[in-house]
Order: C-alpha cells, then structure tokens, then sequence
C-alpha cells in the first residue's frame, strides 16, 4: 500500500537542509562508502553514450528534464527541485533509461537479500531470481511483503526474469496455533485440521474468530475444508421470527447471519447440540439485555466516558449502550471498533445505525470478552460450562451469586424457550 505524497511546496522548504546535512555526515561517518559509489560510477561511465547526464549532487539546482546518474541509476526530473535525493519521490524524479542500459546499462548495483539487514531508500536486491528496489527504508523486511517498502524494478535493462513455474508445494511453513501466543502478520498456523494467515498483529487469538486478524488459507497447495457449520444452519429465519414476533425491525435476521459470518466460530463449534445451545443462549442474554430486542439504545443515555490515553473520547460523542450486547464506555467502542476494523470510537452511532454492525459488536463480546467472568460466553458454552457462565461474564458481578436471583431467572427461562424452539436440551449449570 502506497502512502500519499508529501506538499512538493513544503519540501522544497524542509527537505533541503536535511538532505545537506545527511550527505555530509554520511560522507564523514562512511567515507569509504563514498568512494565506492564513485568507483561504480566510474566504472559505468561507457554505458550512458545517447543522452545527457550528470552525476546527481546533493543541493545542485536541477530543472524539469535534467537527467541524473545516481547510484548507477538514471532519472529525470519531474519538476524543478534544490537538489532532492533522486529516490525520496517520484514528483520530483523518475527513473528513466540513458543509453538504451535501462537504468545502467547491462548491470545494475544489486546484492542478495539478506532477512534482517537493514536496508535504506534506494537500495536493490535480487530475491528469488526478481530485483527489487526499497522504496523507504527498512530493517530487511521481505521484499514481497508490502509495496509501501519494496516495489519491483529492472536491473541491467531487462525485466526480471519470471518466477519458474513449480508445482504446489507439499508443505509449507506453518506452526500449531498456541492461544495467548503472539503472532505477526504474515504467520501461518493451523487449527483444528485448517491453515489460517495473520491478517494483523494479534496475540494469540482463536483463528476462527475473526478474519480481521486471521484469513483461511491454503497450505500445501490444498484448500481448507469448507465449513460444515453456520449460524443460519442452526437458526432459521422461521424460527428466528417465532422467538421474537415483537421485535424492533432493526434487529433483522439477515444483519445476524451477516455477522455471525464474521465470527464463524459463533454456533459454529462443536456438535450440533453444542451449536443450537450457544446460539441459544447468545439470543437469550441478548434478548435480556434489550427487552427482547424491543430497545437499539440505552434508555437512559449517558457519557460513558473513562479517561484513557488509547481510547480517548471523540469530542460531542456519548457511550451509552446500543445494540444486542448494549455496548458501553468508550474503551468497548474502541477495543469493539479495532477488532471489526470500523471507526466506532468517532462513530459510535453506527451500531444503532448499521443492523450487521450492531450484532458485530454483540458477537465480539461474546467471543472474545470475559467480563467478570473466567471465560468467554463462547467459551463457556463450547467447553460445556453451561449457560449459568455466560451470565456470569456478561453481568456476573450485579447478578450472580445472589446479586438479582430475579434477573437470572429472567435470563435462564428464555434460555430454555429458545432451546425448546432449537429442540435441544438446555444442559446442565443453567445458574451463577
């Protein structure tokens, strides 16, 4: 991903200085560097013998159409500039032939690609028989990663010969996914028999509860097995309607199974049984918390403001609860927002805006917040601790244990409605 170029008119008032002061000192701090370059130039001199160039000098006044060599490189000037390092943006220069050589003739200064070697603006490697050339700098990231660091280039005139065809590999390289383990992006692990791709730095969460931080994937030249389950397998629009003939429109059918794509680990795990009892009890405790689906907000709307330097309010926003889980304070907005990829610290309206956003979030908590409790709700119901745990990580510290034996109940009869609706038992460990 390419990120915006700099004002041409603020560079040309702050690149200046620094670019005269970073030639200088990396001429007294790697003289011998310096003389290699000149030793290259030199030695390419022959190469450049149908165009005009000079040998590019760091502050030299160049104008629209001036050709440089740098590096054993040529380019052209773009527009006037004081003197810009040919490699710091392609507004002021462009790289360009001189001599038929393509940018140096028949060779270009290159070295192999070394993981973990830093590497500076304007340096070339050659990886995997292609050449690349950094576009910033970087501590030897692979040049196929991303093109906000490398972007492929020619070296000697040519293009880089094509990849050879090989077959799928047998393998690839891949470890077991550890909970609580961090993982970069680019890792590979596999999980529960599938191959899963970090999407995004992330520490060690379950592969299949977001594809904002893992994608399936293929390894070994194999697709992942599709998947068996879904929520829309386990509830029907039918049944659905028959839980809750009342509800508010906004909390539509279709917005749910669009979410629960997003998490499909969601009534997803387990045997079909385990399956209908977590839908289940999701929609019963979602159910409680919005008067079955009757209220999108918070009645009583306040600030739900917690200083925090991470999650710092947005100016005239409020936090009030909105959605199936009514959604609260904006650190929940926040952590909510990272993990969906959606701006709801600025925005928090979208979740009583968007139907699919506002079970996103619902459905966020449930995998992967605890609360007071010891487990996710999605935890509690997969391994079996029964629906009295997703009580007690929801709102466990107001209800359980005695705190309003009233509200549990409340809780644990539309358990047992839905599932009877499911036609499954509800279980065992229904109270906190």
């Amino acid at each position: 991903m390419k990120f915006p170029q700099l004002n041409p008119s603020r560079l040309s008032k702050l690149l200046l200085a620094p670019l005269l002061i970073s030639a200088f000192w990396g001429s007294m701090v790697n003289p011998q560097a310096g003389m290699a370059r000149q030793s290259f130039a030199n030695s390419q001199a022959s190469l450049a013998q149908s165009c005009n160039f000079t040998d590019w000098v760091a502050g030299k006044q160049y104008y629209t159409g001036n050709i440089v060599r740098y590096n054993g490189n040529y380019y052209v000037a773009e527009h006037d500039n004081p003197g810009y390092d040919p490699t710091v943006s392609t507004w002021y220069w462009e790289p360009t032939s001189c001599g038929g050589g393509g940018g140096g003739g028949g060779s270009c200064s290159y070295t192999d690609w070394v993981a973990g070697r830093q590497y500076y603006t304007g340096n070339i490697v050659r990886y995997n028989g292609s050449f690349y050339v950094a576009e910033h700098d970087n501590p030897g990231y692979d040049p196929t990663i991303s093109t906000w660091f490398w972007e492929p280039t020619t070296c000697g005139g040519t293009n880089p010969p094509p990849p050879t065809p090989t077959p799928p590999p047998s393998t690839c390289t891949y470890s077991d996914w550890v909970a609580g383990r961090q993982y970069y992006t680019g890792n590979i692990v596999r999980y529960n028999g599938s191959f899963y791709v970090a999407e995004h730095d992330n520490p060690g969460y379950d592969p299949s509860i977001s594809t904002w931080f893992w994608e399936p994937t293929t390894c070994g030249g194999t697709n992942p097995p599709p998947p068996t389950t879904g929520f829309s397998s386990i509830v029907s629009k039918a049944q659905f309607d028959q839980m809750f003939p009342n509800r508010n429109p906004f909390y539509t059918y279709e917005g749910l199974v669009q979410a629960a794509a997003f998490y499909p680990a969601f009534a997803g795990t387990g045997s079909t049984e385990t399956r209908k009892r977590e839908a289940a009890a999701a929609l019963a405790n979602f159910a409680h918390e919005t008067g079955n689906f009757v209220h999108v907000t918070e009645i009583a709307q306040g600030e739900y403001c917690q200083n925090s330097a991470q999650w710092p309010c947005a100016p005239g926003k409020r936090y009030f609860g909105r959605g199936p889980i009514q959604l609260s304070w904006n650190y929940n907005y926040g952590l909510a927002g990272q993990a969906l990829g959606l701006n709801l610290l600025n925005d928090p309206d979208m979740v009583s805006r968007d139907p699919a956003v506002a079970w996103k979030t619902a459905l966020w908590y449930w995998m992967t917040q605890r609360g007071p409790g010891s487990m996710t709700p999605h935890d509690a119901m997969v391994n079996g601790n029964g629906f009295g745990e997703t009580i007690r990580s929801i709102n466990g510290s107001l209800e359980c244990n005695g705190g309003n034996p009233g509200q549990v109940q409340s809780r644990v009869s539309s358990y047992q409605t839905i599932t009877n609706i499911l036609g499954v038992s509800p279980g065992n460990n229904l109270y906190c």
